[in-house]
C-alpha cells in the first residue's frame, strides 16, 4: 500500500482562522466593573489579581464565562433550554473570540445525604459494573450494588390487546437494588426525642407543639383541629395509645376539613420527609437547631454505615466487597485496582485506574469514595471537579478556576501549578482568579484589577507579564514579593486546652495541649487531620466560637445589614426618631414598595429564555414605599443609609443626631475585618467568596467566648489584606482571647506564637503531631514539609 504524498504547501501568509488568538472584552459593566476593556491571549495561562472585591470574579465569571455558557445554551432547541438554567446576557459592549468555558469553582458540592465522592465522580458507577461482572456470588445487575436503588417486587394482572381480543395475563416483576432497607441508603438512622416535639402537659390548642412552623394558628391548626382523630383541647398526656399513635405515626390519610380535601399524616413521618431527608447543614438555622436538639443520628446497625444491603456486601472480588472498596483510602484502592487483571473488563479497569490515579495526582488520594460530598471543603470540592477534566481530550477550551490553591499546603501548590500548566500545554486557555504569589509567578499574562475594592475598584490597573507587574507599582505588584519575618519574641501562654485520644477520621489517638492566650496556628498538608483535630475535639466546647468554611446562605433580598443584625438597631432608631413602628423600615415587611415588593427590580420570566430584570419605576430601585422615604434620621432616609459604605455608616451612626451605639459596634467589627468599602445594603449574592467569609467572621466576633477557632481566614484575601488580618488576630489575642487558626499561609505561620504541625502525609499517612513549638524552632529544625517551606519563605 503506497502512502499519498502531499504536494501542496501552505502559504507563509497567516490564515484568517489563525488570527483569532485573543479574547476581547470591551466595555464590561457587570457589578462594579467600570467599562473594563481587556485582551486576553488564548492558549495561555492568564491570572487575574487584585484586592478582594476589586472585580476579578465579575470580569472572569460574571462576564467571560457567563456569556460563553449562555451562547452554548442557545445552541440547544427551545425545548431543551426550558430544562436548563436561564442566563441573562452580561452587561458588556463587545465580547469576541470566546471559546467553550468550563468553570471549576469553589462552590461546595451538593449536600444531598446520599451524595458521596464516589457518586459525584462516576467512580462508584464503574465499581458497580465491575462487581456485577466479577463479584462472587453473582447477585444481579449494577443496580444491585447501588445504595440509591431499593429492592422491589410485585405481581398482578396485565390487560393487553392481542389478535383483536382483550387478554389478561398474570405478570410479576422484581428489582434487585443495593439499598440497605433499615437506613434507606443513608448509612445512619435517627431516633427522635418526643419531649422535644411537644409539651405533654398542654393540649394542642394550648400550644403543646414545639416544632418550628407547626403553629395552631395556621394551616396545621385547621388540620389537627378538624381531623377528628383526637381532641385538640385535651392534654397530650391524657391521650389514649390510639390517639397518640394517630398524632405521631399515622400513615397518610385523606380527610375533609371545612369542605376542603386534605391529607393528614403523623408528626414523625412528616418531620422525616420535610427535615430529616435533607442534609442538616442545608437547613435554615432555627430548623437546624431543632433537629440537633430533637434528633440523635447513629450509625445504622444493619449495614454498619456502608448504606448497602446484606446481599450487596456478600458479593466479593478477591475476598473484598464493594463496601470495603469504597471505605478504602483512594491511594490504596488505586493499587488494588491496578492488581486486577481481567481481560473481559479491561476497558472499564483502564478508565477506573485513570480516575483513581487522577485523585492521587491532584493530592486527594487520602479521601475515600464513601466520604459524603457535603463534608468536603471548598478546595477539596474544586479539585474533585477538576478530576473529570484532567484526562479530557478536548482542546481549545477555556478553563476558568476560582482560587485553585485554597486549602492547599505550599507543598501541594506546586502540584496544582503543574496541573494548570498541563491543561494549558494541551492547547487550552486557562483563566485563574488567584492571590497566592506562587501561582501568579507561573502566569504567561497577568490582569490586575483595582485599585481598591467595591466602588473604588472595577478598573484594570495593569496588563502584561509577571515581571512587568513587579515593576508596575500597583498594590499587587508592590506586595508580590512581601515576606513576613519571624517574630523576635512570642507571647507566654496563660494555660492550655487539653485534647486526649483524638481519633476523628484519620487522627491516630492524638494527645496535644493547645496553649491559651496566644495565637496558635495548626498546619500540615491537605488531608493531614487539621480540621478533624480542631473541629472534632475543640469546636463545640463551652466558650469556643468557631468560624468554619461553610458558605453564607442568602437570597438577593439578604445583605450585610440583615445578615449581621445591623438593620435592627437602624430600624429602631428610625422608628424612635419619627414616632412610627420599626416594620415600616424593612423592605421585606410593611415598608416595601408595593410594585416590586421591596426587591427594587421587577423580574419578568420569559420561560425558556433568560428572564429580564428591570429597575422598578415607582421606587427607582430604592425598594421602599414613597411614604417611608419621608421619614428621616440625621437628615437621611432609610434608602440613603442602606446605600452607604460601612466606613460612611460608621461615621454617620457614630455621632450627632443619628448616633446609634448598637449599630456603630457592628459597623466597627465590619471595618476591623477589612470590609469598610462594602455597601451595607448590597445583596449578599453579589459578594465575593473572601468578602462572605470576612462578613461571617465579623458577625461571630460578637459572640461571647474566650477561644476563637478560624478555618483558613486568608481565603480570598489579597496579599495586602493579609497584613490587616494579622493585625486583627493580634488585637483579638491582646484583648484576652485565645485564637486558634487552621492555616497554610506562611505569613500567618511566621506570625504565630505557637505552631502545631500535623502529618507527615495525608490520610492514613497523616493524623499525627509531627511538630509542636515556636515558628523559629520549626524553621531551625526543618524536620517537616511545613518547616522546609516556611524556612524558604522567611529566607533563612
Amino acid at each position: 500500500m503506497s502512502m499519498a504524498t502531499r504536494t501542496d504547501t501552505l502559504s507563509p501568509a497567516l490564515q484568517a482562522a489563525d488570527s483569532h488568538d485573543l479574547i476581547r472584552v470591551h466595555g464590561a459593566r457587570v457589578n462594579n466593573l467600570k467599562d473594563v476593556s481587556v485582551e486576553i491571549p488564548k492558549r495561555r495561562l492568564t491570572v487575574f489579581t487584585g484586592v478582594s472585591g476589586s472585580g476579578k470574579s465579575s470580569l472572569v465569571f460574571g462576564t467571560i464565562a457567563a456569556e460563553s455558557q449562555r451562547m452554548i445554551n442557545e445552541t440547544y432547541s427551545a425545548f431543551v433550554q426550558g430544562f436548563m438554567p436561564t442566563l441573562a446576557r452580561p452587561e458588556v459592549d463587545v465580547l469576541e473570540g470566546l471559546t467553550t468555558a468550563i468553570i471549576v469553582d469553589q462552590q461546595r458540592m451538593g449536600s444531598d445525604p446520599r451524595s458521596t465522592v464516589g457518586t459525584a465522580t462516576d467512580a462508584n458507577a464503574m465499581l458497580r459494573i465491575l462487581f456485577s461482572r466479577l463479584g462472587q456470588p453473582h447477585i444481579g445487575s449494577p443496580q444491585a450494588f447501588s445504595f440509591n436503588v431499593a429492592s422491589i417486587s410485585g405481581a398482578g394482572a396485565v390487560t393487553m390487546e392481542r389478535g383483536g381480543k382483550t387478554v389478561k395475563e398474570r405478570r410479576s416483576f422484581t428489582i434487585t437494588g443495593g439499598m440497605c432497607p433499615r437506613c434507606e441508603g443513608r448509612g445512619s438512622v435517627n431516633d427522635i426525642d418526643l419531649s422535644a416535639l411537644y409539651d405533654d402537659s398542654k393540649s394542642l390548642n394550648e400550644g403543646a407543639l414545639t416544632i418550628p412552623g407547626y403553629s395552631m394558628d395556621g394551616w396545621y391548626g385547621r388540620i389537627f383541629g378538624g381531623c377528628g382523630f383526637f381532641d385538640p383541647d385535651k392534654p397530650i398526656s391524657r391521650f389514649t395509645s390510639k390517639e397518640l399513635h394517630d398524632l405521631l405515626h399515622k400513615e397518610p390519610t385523606k380527610i375533609k376539613v371545612d369542605n376542603i380535601n386534605l391529607t393528614y399524616e403523623g408528626l414523625i413521618p412528616k418531620i422525616q420527609k420535610s427535615m430529616l431527608s435533607k442534609d442538616v447543614d442545608s437547613l435554615q438555622p432555627h430548623i437546624r437547631a431543632f433537629v440537633e436538639r430533637a434528633v440523635t443520628f447513629t450509625t445504622c446497625p444493619e449495614c454498619g454505615g456502608t448504606r448497602l444491603s446484606e446481599a450487596a456486601r456478600s458479593s466479593k472480588i478477591k475476598g473484598i466487597s464493594i463496601a470495603d472498596v469504597c471505605a478504602m483510602q483512594i491511594s490504596d484502592l488505586a493499587a488494588w485496582v491496578s492488581d486486577l487483571d481481567e481481560p473481559s473488563v479491561a476497558p472499564l479497569l483502564g478508565t477506573l485506574r485513570h480516575t483513581l490515579d487522577s485523585f492521587v495526582e491532584i493530592g486527594l488520594g487520602y479521601l475515600s469514595l464513601d466520604r459524603p460530598s457535603g463534608t468536603l471543603s471548598g478546595g477539596e470540592a474544586q479539585r474533585v471537579k477538576m478530576i473529570r477534566h484532567l484526562g479530557s481530550s478536548l482542546t481549545d477550551v477555556t478553563y476558568v478556576f476560582d482560587e485553585p490553591t485554597i486549602g492547599l499546603h505550599p507543598h501541594d501548590i506546586a502540584r496544582m501549578n503543574d496541573l494548570l500548566l498541563q491543561l494549558r500545554d494541551k492547547g487550552n486557555t486557562v483563566l485563574v482568579v488567584e492571590h497566592k504569589p506562587e501561582t501568579i509567578a507561573i502566569a504567561d499574562h497577568v490582569v490586575d484589577l483595582g485599585p481598591g475594592a467595591g466602588t473604588a475598584g472595577g478598573t484594570v490597573c495593569f496588563e502584561g507579564t509577571v515581571e512587568g507587574l513587579r515593576a508596575g507599582g500597583t498594590i499587587t505588584g508592590r506586595h508580590l514579593d512581601d515576606r513576613a519575618s519571624l517574630k523576635s519574641s512570642v507571647r507566654t501562654p496563660s494555660g492550655a486546652l487539653e485534647v486526649r485520644g483524638a481519633g476523628t477520621h484519620n487522627l491516630q489517638d492524638v494527645d496535644v495541649d493547645i496553649p491559651l492566650g496566644v495565637l496558635v496556628v495548626v498546619t500540615g498538608v491537605a488531608g493531614s487531620g487539621k480540621s478533624s483535630l480542631i473541629h472534632g475535639s475543640v469546636s463545640g466546647r463551652d466558650g469556643v466560637v468557631a468560624v468554619d468554611q461553610t458558605a453564607i446562605r442568602g437570597s438577593r433580598r439578604s445583605n450585610p445589614a440583615t445578615y449581621t443584625g445591623l438593620l435592627d438597631p437602624i430600624r429602631k432608631a428610625f422608628a424612635k426618631a419619627n414616632g412610627v413602628k420599626p416594620a415600616l423600615f424593612s423592605a421585606n415587611s410593611e415598608g416595601a414598595c408595593p410594585t416590586c415588593n421591596g426587591a427594587g427590580v421587577i423580574y419578568t420570566d420569559l420561560a425558556m429564555m433568560a428572564g429580564v430584570a428591570t429597575t422598578c419605576e415607582l421606587c427607582e430601585g430604592k425598594r421602599f414605599d414613597a411614604a417611608v422615604l419621608e421619614y428621616h434620621l440625621g437628615g437621611r432616609d432609610i434608602s440613603e443609609v442602606l446605600a452607604m459604605s460601612v466606613a460612611e455608616a460608621e461615621q454617620f451612626l457614630g455621632a450627632g443626631e443619628a448616633r446609634t451605639p448598637a449599630a456603630h459596634k457592628i459597623l466597627e467589627r465590619l471595618a476591623d475585618v477589612g470590609l469598610g468599602y462594602l455597601t451595607i445594603g448590597q445583596p449578599l449574592t453579589t459578594l465575593s467568596g473572601g468578602e462572605r467569609q470576612r462578613l461571617k467572621l465579623a458577625s461571630h466576633m460578637a459572640e461571647k467566648g474566650g477561644v476563637y477557632v478560624l478555618d483558613e481566614p486568608t481565603t480570598g484575601l489579597h496579599l495586602a489584606d493579609v497584613e490587616n488580618l494579622l493585625g486583627l488576630l493580634d488585637r483579638l489575642v491582646d484583648s484576652g482571647k485565645s485564637v486558634i487558626v487552621i492555616e497554610h499561609h506562611q505569613a500567618v505561620m511566621a506570625h504565630a506564637d505557637w505552631i502545631i504541625d500535623l502529618g507527615p502525609g495525608a490520610g492514613h499517612d497523616g493524623g499525627r503531631i509531627v511538630f509542636e513549638g515556636t515558628p523559629a524552632d520549626l524553621v531551625a529544625a526543618r524536620s517537616t514539609l511545613t518547616g522546609e517551606h516556611l524556612a524558604a519563605y522567611v529566607g533563612t
